[in-house]
């Protein structure tokens, strides 16, 4: 049968509005239902793009073959929407105690992290009232995407050219056909859930993170902070703090507990009072190996889930090589494929 689209998609948490994208550039109809929900993460994730983990002070997973690729999605797609929202910056971390400064200093011979982090002196630092007897280290190619308006200028788009159904879809309503699926009356050969935390599939560890949003005008800094936690600057003396992680009772939502815990890390960061403005939750997709989670379920779906704690960086090599698989018949590298937990 002819269709009237050749993707559906379910969800657009930061995987499902990247892959919209991703495949709308390769000239596909798209059409994308999406219903928000309490706890998704999405809704109020920070967006800080880092590619080293900081508690040992080593390159995230394919940090610099991700970084490009986020980079060049992000500021391709700020040129589409006609909006900003991917913000360059770096990242400091302080650090608590001497062990750390030696972790550091041994980091910067490995040939890979030692083009991502360095230990030069900045003014705007030595000024600033931090907690940073021990010193302080640089994480170079960080950025900030302003999720909430990436995706409300990306609603507004899709809205506009008819790619998208605000609405809740139950499974009773995807109509699987011998030659793809139905959803009310779009059809498709390929529908692709991208349902974050909310999904049922092999290998999905939903953790919970709690954050703050707060007010320090005394501090005055224009780069990403960590001890502990990060503290990332919004403008106008806010900064958003996170963040907790949570394996249990993800669904909860704030907690005083995580309230506590939070501003008990953010005094080890600075002596600036906070004013707290918001207290948040969200949900994250985690997977069970800390790798997302892409492939085929059945002949007509497949699954984009399992981006974790560093979404925003992994979402658009992931959504390439999702399209490369399902469209060029592109095998999937063996370490995000879904069917290892099979």
């Amino acid at each position: 049968m002819a269709h009237s689209h050749d993707v559906l998609i379910l969800g657009r948490g930061i995987a499902g509005a990247v892959l919209a994208e991703t495949l709308l550039q390769r000239g596909l109809r798209v059409h994308v239902f999406d219903h928000k929900r309490p706890g998704n993460a999405s809704m109020v994730a920070a967006g800080l793009v880092n590619p080293v983990v900081l508690r040992r002070d080593v390159p995230s997973w394919r940090a610099l073959e991700m970084l490009d690729s986020a980079e060049t999605f992000y500021t391709t797609l700020e040129q589409r929407l006609a909006c900003c929202f991917w913000h360059p910056l770096e990242l400091v971390k302080l650090f608590p105690g001497e062990r750390e400064v030696a972790q550091w200093e041994r980091a910067m011979q490995d040939p890979i992290t030692s083009k991502l982090i360095d230990r030069r002196a900045q003014a705007t630092m030595d000024a600033a009232p931090v907690n940073a007897l021990h010193g302080y280290g640089t994480v170079h190619r960080c950025a900030w995407l302003d999720v909430p308006t990436f995706l409300d200028a990306q609603r507004s788009q899709l809205l506009r050219e008819g790619c998208l159904t605000e609405v809740e879809i139950s499974a009773q309503e995807i109509a699987h056909l011998d030659d793809g699926v139905r959803i009310a009356d779009r059809t498709a050969p390929c529908l692709v859930r991208c349902e974050g935390p909310f999904a049922d599939i092999p290998g999905l560890v939903p953790v919970q993170g709690e954050g703050l949003t707060v007010r320090l005008p005394e501090l005055k800094v224009d780069r990403a902070l960590h001890r502990g936690v990060f503290l990332l600057p919004q403008g106008d003396d806010i900064y958003r703090v996170g963040a907790t992680f949570k394996w249990d009772a993800v669904w909860e939502g704030p907690t005083a507990e995580g309230r506590r815990w939070l501003l008990e890390q953010l005094t080890k960061l600075t002596p600036v009072v906070p004013e707290v403005l918001e207290h948040w939750a969200g949900v994250r997709p985690a997977s069970a190996d800390r790798r997302p989670n892409l492939g085929r379920t059945a002949a007509h779906a497949a699954v984009f889930n399992g981006l974790g704690a560093r979404g925003v960086m992994l979402a658009p090599w992931c959504a390439t090589h999702l399209a490369e698989h399902l469209f060029d018949g592109r095998p999937l590298d063996a370490e995000v494929d879904l069917g290892r937990f099979a």
